[in-house]
């Protein structure tokens, strides 16, 4: 009975990950590569991630630096950067482009916090609905004789302690995240 819950706790962790990452791509007011990880560039006949054409690094707390691996990228990549709807403005100096972060006001920091909170909510719903697979596959087992009842209500309260655990795993991350978010 420990490879349900070992495939629980793996999908549960999963979705954390998944959370993590979409934390990661809501930009608070300091600069890091990130925000701009999720960019595509047109190169060379296809769409590729940003990171996969230039190096990005951090210039200072509020300036990301772009250098492209092909000098002829740089058009390229300042067309997607504009397009890419984060509101920054790439500026061109040679072969090297600055991406100046603007600071958040109150009312787009209030925004970025109802998106946490939304990420946060469709994390909280997969992991239940990782909690429902699980339960439902320990009924089964309980309906063809495979597991007694009481077996069934260890399992369940083991899956329900591994749910509740997740759940506040992610409302601690939303906490960090909007701690991160509101300060100045």
């Amino acid at each position: 009975m420990s490879d349900p819950f070992k495939d629980a706790e793996l999908r549960m962790v999963k979705s954390l990950e998944t959370l993590k990452n979409e934390f990661h791509k809501i930009r608070t007011g300091s600069a890091h590569p990130s925000l701009l990880e999720q960019i595509k560039v047109s190169a060379y006949g296809s769409d590729v991630p940003l990171s996969q054409v230039a190096n990005i690094t951090i210039g200072d707390s509020r300036t990301l630096v772009i250098a492209p691996w092909d000098k002829g990228m740089v058009s390229a990549i300042e067309k997607s950067i504009h397009s890419s709807g984060l509101g920054l403005n790439p500026v061109v100096a040679g072969q090297i482009m600055r991406v100046p972060l603007p600071p958040l006001t109150e009312e787009r920091r209030r925004d970025l916090a109802k998106v946490v909170k939304s990420e946060a909510e469709v994390s909280r719903v997969a992991t239940r609905n990782i909690r429902r697979d699980i339960l439902q596959g320990f009924k089964d087992a309980q309906k063809n004789k495979l597991m007694t009842e009481d077996e069934l209500k260890k399992a369940e309260e083991k899956i329900q302690k591994l749910t509740d655990k997740t759940i506040l795993e992610i409302d601690r991350l939303v906490v960090e995240k909007e701690k991160d978010l509101m300060s100045i």
